[in-house]
């Protein structure tokens, strides 16, 4: 889906320092940017996922606590 994005211009203000440092080592902002903006983005969804089901696990992880996984008596380890 990454490629079938279209692209927009965006006006950012950097640190003099840090841009220069980046020409040198020949770094690629705009991927840069995009692909920690992805991994902040995952991270944040991950945890309003967990946030919006936390009480379906704990209710889960209660049950198997108290019952154990159906496969406990077909296990050979």
């Amino acid at each position: 889906m990454k490629n079938t994005v279209r692209k927009q211009s965006a006006n950012l203000s950097i640190r003099s320092d840090l841009l220069q440092r980046a020409k040198r080592n020949k770094i690629n902002l705009s991927k840069t940017l995009e692909d920690r903006l992805e991994e902040l983005l995952k991270a944040q969804d991950r945890e309003e996922w967990l946030k919006q089901n936390r009480d379906a696990i704990k209710t889960a992880n209660d049950y198997v606590a108290e019952k154990g996984l159906w496969s406990d008596g077909l296990r050979q380890f």
